[in-house]
């Protein structure tokens, strides 16, 4: 008999070691993925139960564990999963497709994940993926599921944030989250090449003019410099100048306060989206600033969509999508640059 949801389901768990793996339980071409990657990275550990067995990782610093398989005694070895991550005081477990069968992904009870807008023929990406949220209020159930787009380039994920946000918000339909739009958004924000925070906001009210957008920017000064040097630094303040003024020509309010992590909550409470500016060194380990979409809460942690994964580590649309992260943590990852400053962009339902 499978392990019942409300049992506890004892396992154990060690580190992932590609030399030894269980064996043999997982069966060559399952071993052959585990072992394609360094998922060093994301703890990639091994939780077994009952003759069964899971591969499980997790980007750092957020609230999940990822089963990238789980062979021999299926239902046994994810059940051990969700107890771990109960004991770990995390709020969610997500599957990847690989071997998952529909019905015991149900029977476990996680429920299908949306796939990719733009499906990949890449054999590093898992074709479908599952989801179970673990308060027992029910809470992760609330959270409404925005289709997931991965940017298609390195620069656009501030486009792609706030593509998202607006057919989550129903803005625009679904099958026009494209290239197209991408390219098309980032062209009218870009600070060559990242987006900035007033850019952005002002890209978005224009784009859609019926929503209602506030940049908020802890700094009086043009940011996301730090890369350049003299006149490629220059050029690109004088843009950011001239996008504060295209903001009040356009009705896009600048607040000067910081965005604390409760004000992004009371956002998303009251229906906004907010897209942040953090760093991806704490997930992701090097340090790049990268725009990501805040748009459901849970008891612990504030839940995202990253429009971008690392293929070389493990890291797939899974992770990235309706991505929890402790509010500890995503404070720390969005205080930007030496002078620690915090940048989002707003915005309300049209």
């Amino acid at each position: 008999m499978p392990p019942r949801l409300d049992e506890p389901a004892r396992g154990t768990v060690v580190p992932f070691d590609p030399a030894a793996p269980p064996e043999p339980l997982a069966p060559g071409p399952v071993l052959e993925r585990w072992r394609a990657v360094d998922r060093s990275a994301h703890a990639p550990e091994i939780v077994t139960a009952a003759g069964g067995a899971a591969l499980v990782t997790a980007r750092p610093r957020t609230a999940y564990l990822k089963i990238v398989d789980a062979v021999g005694d299926v239902r046994a070895a994810v059940a051990a999963v969700v107890a771990h991550a109960r004991e770990r005081g995390l709020v969610q477990v997500k599957w990847e497709g690989w071997t998952a069968r529909p019905a015991d992904a149900a029977a476990l009870g996680f429920a299908p994940l949306r796939a990719p807008r733009e499906p990949s023929a890449d054999r590093n990406r898992p074709p479908a993926g599952y989801v179970r949220w673990l308060d027992g209020d029910g809470d992760g159930d609330a959270v409404a599921e925005p289709p997931y787009y991965r940017q298609s380039t390195h620069f656009t994920c501030g486009a792609v944030t706030a593509l998202i946000a607006q057919v989550q918000a129903g803005a625009m339909p679904p099958d026009s989250l494209d290239r197209p739009a991408e390219l098309t958004l980032w062209r009218g924000a870009t600070n060559f090449p990242a987006c900035e925070p007033v850019g952005l906001g002002v890209a978005v009210r224009r784009r859609w003019p019926s929503s209602p957008v506030t940049v908020f920017l802890d700094v009086d000064r043009p940011v996301l410099l730090d890369s350049h040097a003299g006149d490629e630094r220059e050029w690109r303040a004088v843009l950011q100048r001239a996008s504060r003024t295209d903001a009040a020509e356009a009705g896009v309010p600048i607040d000067a306060r910081r965005l604390t992590l409760p004000g992004i909550r009371d956002a998303i409470a009251r229906g906004d989206r907010v897209l942040l500016l953090i760093s991806v060194e704490a997930m992701q380990g090097f340090a790049v600033p990268h725009w990501v979409l805040c748009h459901g809460a849970v008891p612990g942690a504030v839940v995202l969509e990253d429009p971008w994964s690392n293929d070389a580590t493990g890291d797939t649309w899974v992770d990235a999508h309706l991505l929890p992260v402790p509010d500890s943590a995503l404070d720390a990852m969005s205080a930007m640059e030496e002078d620690r400053y915090r940048a989002a962009v707003a915005i309300g339902t049209p």
